[in-house]
C-alpha cells in the first residue's frame, strides 16, 4: 500500500507551463527553495502560442532567461512588421539597443528552457503529479497531491497557481473571475491540403468570418479558423477533421479538401480575470488569473511578465527583506494589465467580424496603422511597451521602463541588460549631484547594488532606482529616495538575507 509523503519548500509552484516553469527558474536563481508540481508526465509539442512580444522579451534579457543570443539593435530602433485584428501594417519597434521586438519560439520549446534553467538553479520539479488539495494558514500553505508514488504533501511559506485556464488552485482556494461569455466559436489543425496552394499563407478575410493558414516546412498546414456566427454548443468536444473541412469550406464559400489531421483543438472569445490575483499566500499567474481570446499573440507574453513581476517580490518576501504590502502589488501592478489585454482583444475581435457595416471601419485601420509607426501607440498597447507602474507619480520616468542604457564604468563600458542579471534592485548613480544618494540609500545596503557609471547619451535625471523586472521606481526630483526604498524594502538593521547579487560597482 502506498504512503502519505510529505515534504517542505519554501515556494510550492503548481503548473509545469512556460509561466510556472520560468517562475520556479526565478526564484531557485534567487535562493529560494522551491518545487514545482506538473500533472503531465513531459512537455507536450502540442501547437500552442509561438509568440514573445516586446516587454516581455526585454525583462527576459534582463533577468538572463532570454533563450538564444542576445539580438540588439545598437544602431537604431527595432522594428517587427505585425497585424491588428489581421489587418496588415502594423509594426512592432523597439528602442535602440534592445533586443528583436518580436520573438518567436515555440512554446514546447520555451517550457524546455525554462525546465532546463529552473533544474539547473536547484528547483525540484516533480512530474506526474496531480493537485487535488490546497490550504493555508497563517504562518503556510500545505499542497496535497496525487502522483506516481501515492499521495504526497507539500509544504511551503506561499504557493503559486500557474496551473491553466481551469486552474486547479483557483478553484480551491475559492478565488472568483469577472467573466465574458464566448460569443464566437474558432477551431485549429493541422492538415494536410489536398491542393496546398488553395489557400496562400496569411490571414484570409471572407463575408462568413476568417481562415488562417501557416505552411509548415513538411507540406502540411496549420489552420486556424473563426466562425462569428456564434458560439458552439458543445465547446468541450474535441473536434474531427470533416468538422474542420466543413468549417473551413463554409468561411471560404468553397469545398476545401485536406487529411492526416493533427492537433485539432477548438477555441473561442471567452474571457476570465480572476477578481484577485492574490488570497492570503497563495497567487495565480498565467492562464490561471486571466484568458482572453487569442488573437495578436499576447497570452504568452502576458504569463512571462506575471512570473518576472512576482519571482523577485516572493523572494524578498521568503528571505525577509519585503518590506509590507510589497507582495499586494503584485496583483495592482498585474491584474490591470490583464483587464487591458481583455478589453483590447475584443476591441479587435469587433473590428474582425463579418459585415458590410464594418468594411469601411476596416479600412480605415489598414490605413492608419502604416502611419501609427510614428507613435506607435497601438504597436505599443499589444507588446506592453505603454505599461506605467500604478502609484508611481513623480517626475517623467517614474513607473516607466527603464530602456537598455549604455553605460561607461571604470571597468568598461556596460549596459542595463547586463547589470541587471545580477538580481536586486539596482541604483544607479550617473553622475552630477548623485553621491548623496548613495548616502541616503545605505539603510538598504546588501539589498540595493549601488553603481556609479556615465551613460553614453545624455540623460534628464542623474540617478535612478531600477526594480529586477526593469522599471524606474525612482528618479529624482518626486518623492525621496529613502521613502520609495522603504516600500520596497527592510532596512539592513532589521533582519533578512537580501537577493543575491554582485556587490557595489
Amino acid at each position: 500500500m502506498r504512503g502519505e509523503e510529505t515534504a517542505g519548500a519554501e515556494v510550492v509552484v503548481v503548473g509545469g507551463g512556460p509561466v510556472g516553469m520560468l517562475l520556479a527558474a526565478e526564484l531557485a536563481g534567487y535562493g529560494v527553495d522551491t518545487v514545482l508540481l506538473e500533472s503531465g508526465g513531459a512537455v507536450s509539442d502540442w501547437p500552442r502560442a509561438t509568440t514573445l512580444h516586446a516587454r516581455a522579451v526585454q525583462v527576459l534579457a534582463r533577468r538572463g532567461h532570454l533563450p538564444g543570443p542576445v539580438r540588439a539593435y545598437r544602431d537604431g530602433p527595432g522594428e517587427s512588421p505585425f497585424h491588428f485584428a489581421g489587418l496588415p501594417g502594423l509594426a512592432i519597434t523597439t528602442p535602440a539597443n534592445e533586443p528583436a521586438p518580436v520573438l518567436k519560439c515555440v512554446q514546447a520549446e520555451l517550457e524546455r528552457h525554462f525546465e532546463a534553467r529552473a533544474r539547473e538553479a536547484g528547483a525540484r520539479v516533480l512530474r506526474g503529479y496531480r493537485v487535488t488539495g490546497v490550504s493555508q494558514g497563517a504562518d503556510g500553505v500545505r499542497v496535497t497531491a496525487e502522483g506516481p508514488h501515492g499521495t504526497t504533501v507539500r509544504t511551503g511559506r506561499y504557493a503559486v497557481g500557474a496551473d491553466g485556464a481551469r486552474s486547479t488552485v483557483r478553484d480551491l482556494v475559492g478565488i472568483a473571475s469577472d467573466t465574458h461569455e464566448a460569443t464566437v466559436s474558432a477551431l485549429a489543425g493541422t492538415v494536410t491540403l489536398a491542393r496546398p496552394d488553395e489557400l496562400a499563407p496569411g490571414w484570409h478575410q471572407t463575408p462568413r468570418g476568417w481562415i488562417v493558414a501557416k505552411h509548415t516546412a513538411d507540406g502540411r498546414t496549420h489552420l486556424r479558423t473563426l466562425n462569428c456566427s456564434g458560439a458552439f454548443a458543445g465547446r468541450q468536444a474535441t473536434p474531427v477533421l470533416e468538422e474542420l473541412r466543413g468549417e473551413v469550406s463554409w468561411l471560404a464559400g468553397r469545398d476545401i479538401g485536406m487529411g492526416d489531421p493533427q492537433w485539432l483543438s477548438r477555441f473561442s472569445d471567452f474571457s476570465r480575470v480572476a477578481r484577485d490575483f492574490r488570497a492570503g499566500r497563495v497567487f495565480l499567474a498565467g492562464d490561471a488569473a486571466h484568458v482572453h481570446f487569442p488573437i495578436g499573440g499576447q497570452g504568452l507574453s502576458a504569463g512571462v511578465l506575471d512570473a518576472l513581476n512576482l519571482g523577485w517580490k516572493l523572494a524578498l518576501a521568503v528571505n525577509g527583506r519585503a518590506a509590507a504590502g510589497l507582495l499586494d502589488t503584485y496583483d495592482a501592478e498585474r491584474r490591470p494589465a490583464a483587464g487591458r489585454i481583455v478589453e483590447q482583444t475584443r476591441a479587435q475581435l469587433a473590428l474582425m467580424r463579418p459585415g458590410p457595416e464594418l468594411d469601411a471601419l476596416r479600412e480605415v485601420f489598414t490605413a492608419m496603422l502604416p502611419a501609427d509607426r510614428a507613435q506607435g501607440r497601438l504597436g505599443a498597447m499589444i507588446s506592453a511597451q505603454d505599461t506605467v507602474l500604478p502609484g508611481h507619480e513623480g517626475p517623467r520616468g517614474t513607473g516607466e521602463f527603464l530602456s537598455n542604457l549604455v553605460l561607461d564604468t571604470p571597468d568598461g563600458e556596460t549596459d542595463v541588460i547586463t547589470l541587471l542579471r545580477g538580481g536586486g534592485p539596482l541604483l544607479l548613480l550617473l553622475g552630477g549631484e548623485s553621491d548623496g544618494h548613495a548616502e541616503e540609500a545605505r539603510e538598504w545596503e546588501g539589498a540595493v547594488r549601488v553603481v556609479r557609471a556615465r551613460p553614453v547619451t545624455p540623460l534628464p535625471f542623474d540617478a535612478v532606482l531600477v526594480r529586477p523586472d526593469g522599471y524606474a521606481a525612482w528618479v529624482p526630483g518626486g518623492r525621496a529616495l529613502p521613502d520609495v526604498l522603504a516600500q520596497y524594502l527592510r532596512q539592513c538593521s532589521e533582519r533578512g538575507r537580501g537577493l543575491p547579487g554582485p556587490a557595489e560597482g
